[in-house]
């Protein structure tokens, strides 16, 4: 059954891409999507009867043996990987079907131009290269999938390639995510030096054993588990998205709305996370790496919020939501809480996906209109749209009964995320970073409601006029995502943060009861995780408590995102509804910090200031001076100079007189026997 989830996308993508000449567009499409839909299934069959206290390895095949070096080919199937196979594959089961209608009239694109079945086999390519991620049993597998999955962004970032802004944001998302890989890449090299395998086994098993080793990298001294922890992370910063490594997510924009839904928001950029929580028996061992995962984290929420509360392209907008999650995401895991940055991952895929796939139908059905300044009032034009769009900003933001488990997905697992953030870091920098960024998220969630379906229509009025909801095949994802964004939290909250036993059986790590400390008695129903590294589909230490101390925390803090969401509301419904004059008097009392945010914390500009442009000077100096002068210089002067120079000597030697060659060959004798005069003729 794994087989055929794994590879069922990668026949699809062959068909499609391959064989479309011969079973024609229409057939191409349907095979993709009936295959994912196949993958799904069997995923969800998987998630539901696994058996997690059993870690399951399918050998595929052998790939490279060489010494100790073994990079079969084998499926990883535990909890996390069973976890991350649903989300993949129903997310991209779901935006398949949505691109039916998405996809059939592409203004980019010319009449009689096919187009969609290559837009098709990307998109199963990328859920292949994602699923060999996420299902594999060595670091050399798990990196083929990540280079996979990079090769399949920028297929799709750059998919209207008639255009130089999504060329140059294909370009700029794969080079971004280059300097992140190389990161990855050392990390791998650095687990075979010391562990001398790449054996996700053999790798957890040392995770004690590299925390007291020492290793010598650019001429300094490292803790090796340390080391190690923050090269995989650098590797993790660029596939997520992550603050320094970020500037490329927004640029992804320029791909087909359905692209954004599947790799920018729901899967692609989750893999980063899900590499952190993977490699948690190295990380639990390696705590200078983890406060440098939750200080990044923290600070990522917290600038991609701030970028987010006045982006005017509603694509963007989300973008920068999906930037600032993945933020929380990192905190959790940073903590040590494994399973909450997994329950986050989870309930985001869902209402994050929606909301993409929502802005999509708006565009779709305003002509591909993106600016939401030129919205307004599209309640009754996109009825069912608005009812998605609102259950997803409902989840996003975190609405739901304070100190209960009753709410809509992003409601238990962010404030799960929160509460953990609290807990680990003793109320300090990530704790409050987060909530910040939970009254921002509420702000630009709202905003972006608020311009888009409520007001007056603004813009084009053409284009309002002809404005039209979505046709069945777009609007019954949003149905299923909708689904999932109300019901994931509630029904999966025991599971991801519960007790401790709840969350050890769910994930397949031992666990018992917690010994009294001395003169103490124990405390009832109050349990440890006791399993080893590797043991089950995460690794808590003994000393991590976290898990435990999060469900301990005051109430202000377990309300605090509540109070957040409610001020995050109220200010943009006092901006947008009540007085919508109001943005526009803000702006330009505070100028400087509208434009400062405007354009995005000047990230871009300094990049080109300090990376971009010196690059580009360096390649003009040795292309003119280098190539030019030095190079074709030397060419051009031998082949121009020196030789004609030998040549003319030469031709001069060339007389055609008898008596001009027998003195050279007197004075070749002579030369001769010289040479062997003084020398004795020896060899």
């Amino acid at each position: 059954m794994a087989q055929i989830i794994l590879f069922a996308p990668l026949i699809g993508a062959l068909i499609a891409g391959f064989g479309w000449r011969l079973i024609g567009e229409q057939a191409a499409q349907w095979v993709t999507t009936g295959l994912l839909f196949l993958s799904c299934l069997l995923s969800w069959i998987v998630f539901l009867t696994l058996d997690a206290s059993v870690t399951q390895q399918i050998h595929i095949l052998d790939f490279i043996r060489s010494g100790s070096l073994d990079t079969a080919w084998s499926i990883r199937l535990d909890r996390l990987t069973a976890i991350m196979l649903i989300m993949v594959t129903s997310v991209s089961a779901l935006v398949h079907l949505y691109s039916f209608g998405y996809m059939a009239h592409d203004h980019a694109w010319k009449d009689g131009e096919h187009y969609k079945a290559r837009f098709f086999a990307y998109l199963s390519f990328f859920t292949f290269a994602m699923l060999m991620l996420v299902t594999a049993d060595n670091l050399v597998q798990m990196f083929f999938g990540w280079e996979g999955v990079g090769v399949a962004s920028y297929l799709l970032i750059g998919f209207y390639y008639k255009k130089p802004s999504a060329n140059a944001a294909a370009i700029k998302a794969f080079v971004v995510n280059r300097v992140g890989d190389f990161g990855f890449a050392l990390g791998i090299f650095a687990l075979f030096f010391l562990v001398d395998s790449i054996n996700l086994d053999d790798v957890f098993a040392a995770g004690p054993q590299l925390a007291e080793t020492q290793l010598t990298f650019l001429w300094t001294e490292w803790n090796a588990a340390n080391l190690i922890a923050f090269l995989l992370f650098i590797g993790a910063m660029g596939k997520s998205a992550q603050l320094f490594l970020h500037t490329w997510l927004p640029d992804a924009m320029e791909g087909p709305t359905p692209v954004s839904a599947l790799i920018h928001a729901a899967t692609m950029v989750t893999a980063g996370v899900f590499l952190v929580c993977r490699m948690s028996p190295i990380l639990e061992y390696a705590p200078e790496a983890m406060m440098f995962v939750t200080f990044l984290g923290a600070s990522t929420a917290f600038v991609a919020a701030t970028i987010g509360l006045v982006q005017n392209d509603i694509k963007r907008v989300i973008a920068y939501s999906t930037m600032s999650q993945l933020g929380y995401m990192f905190v959790a895991a940073g903590v040590g809480v494994y399973s909450v940055a997994m329950f986050h991952l989870f309930t985001h895929a869902f209402f994050k996906a929606m909301l993409f796939l929502g802005a999509g139908s708006v565009i779709h059905g305003m002509h591909h209109e993106q600016d939401m300044r030129n919205y307004g009032g599209l309640r009754k034009k996109f009825p069912m749209t608005f009812w998605a769009m609102l259950i997803g900003t409902l989840a996003i933001t975190g609405v739901g009964i304070p100190l209960t488990t009753i709410g809509f997905a992003g409601f238990l697992s962010k404030d799960a995320v929160i509460e953990s953030a609290y807990a680990g870091t003793n109320g300090g920098y990530a704790f409050w970073m987060l909530v910040i960024a939970a009254l921002f998220t509420s702000f630009y969630s709202w905003r972006l409601m608020f311009l888009t379906f409520w007001g007056t229509p603004r813009g084009d009025k053409h284009t309002h006029e002809h404005a039209h909801e979505s046709p069945t095949i777009m609007l019954a994802p949003l149905a299923v995502l909708a689904v999932g964004s109300v019901l994931a939290g509630m029904v999966w909250y025991n599971s991801f943060f519960g007790h401790t036993d709840d969350v050890g059986r769910f994930f397949g790590v031992p666990y018992a009861e917690a010994e009294a400390q001395e003169g103490e008695s124990a405390p009832e129903h109050h349990y440890v995780m006791t399993g080893a590294p590797g043991q089950g589909a995460i690794h808590i230490a003994p000393g991590n408590t976290v898990l435990d101390d999060a469900h301990n925390v005051p109430k202000w803090v377990k309300i605090s995102p509540f109070i957040a969401m409610l001020l995050g509301l109220a200010v943009a419904f006092w901006f947008y509804i009540l007085d919508p004059t109001m943005p526009g008097r803000v702006a330009a009392a505070n100028r400087p910090l509208y434009l400062f945010l405007l354009n995005k914390w000047y990230f871009d500009e300094i990049y080109d200031f300090v990376f971009i442009r010196p690059a580009k000077w360096l390649g003009g100096f040795l292309w003119k001076r280098g190539d030019g002068d030095v190079i074709d210089g030397t060419i051009n002067g031998v082949s121009m100079g020196v030789i004609p120079f030998f040549s003319r000597l030469a031709g001069r030697a060339q007389s055609g007189y008898i008596f001009t060659y027998a003195f050279w060959m007197v004075v070749g004798i002579v030369v001769m026997v010289t040479w062997m005069t003084l020398t004795g003729g020896a060899q």
